[in-house]
């Protein structure tokens, strides 16, 4: 119990400070996203005039409790025919971005794959949240956007196994790499098919047993 006062004396720091940053950044017509931005400076300990949380572990907690829902709204939203049906301008976008930009600045090879795999690094929960204050979630180019930010993240996957393997090692090791990408096909697949085919068709057939709280 001694951990539980301090828990949630920052849980309502931060609700307040996000709440007031929200109608602030409303009334300014900008992006919600922003004014939580601002609320994290404001109740992070670096600020002096302001209060901050006692427990800095904290942070991380309600961070990645953040995250997971917000990552969950964008889930609710993804559908694998969405992307199969902008798959051509999605993976060409993608490619593009990834491969084709350290070219443009005549790097080497190897600089060029570094830097599309940090671009491609970009925060998808953030836009996808962006787009949602605009209102603009519905309109026909998010489909599109959202389907290149979630093969830049794919792909991003697959370069952090790749270059990763390549930088401890100082050199490409076949065996190694093929064997790392070959796990991670099979967790990408596994998972998919979990969540494409077996949830929903567990999800309808408990259906008569769930209630408006399940």
């Amino acid at each position: 119990m001694s951990h539980l006062t301090p828990l949630i004396a920052d849980l309502a720091l931060i609700l307040i400070c996000a709440g007031i940053m929200t109608l602030l950044f409303k009334k300014l017509k900008q992006p919600l996203v922003l004014g939580y931005v601002v609320a994290g400076f404001l109740a992070s300990p670096h600020m002096a005039y302001t209060p901050s949380v006692m427990d800095t572990a904290n942070i991380q907690t309600w961070a990645d409790i953040g995250v997971i829902f917000l990552l969950f709204a964008l889930g609710l939203e993804f559908s694998f025919k969405k992307i199969v049906k902008v798959g051509g301008a999605a993976i060409i976008a993608a490619c593009t971005i990834i491969f084709c930009i350290g070219t443009a600045f005549g790097w080497k090879r190897m600089d060029c794959i570094f830097l599309g795999g940090m671009i491609a690094m970009s925060s998808t929960t953030i836009i996808y949240k962006a787009f949602d204050d605009l209102g603009m979630r519905k309109k026909k180019f998010t489909g599109l956007v959202l389907s290149v930010l979630i093969l830049e993240d794919i792909l991003a996957i697959v370069l952090m196994v790749m270059l990763s393997t390549m930088t401890v090692s100082h050199n490409f090791e076949g065996t190694e790499m093929l064997g790392s990408i070959a796990k991670l096909l099979f967790f990408l697949i596994l998972w998919f098919v979990v969540g494409i085919y077996l949830i929903p068709v567990l999800l309808k057939k408990c259906r008569k047993l769930m209630s408006e709280e399940t």
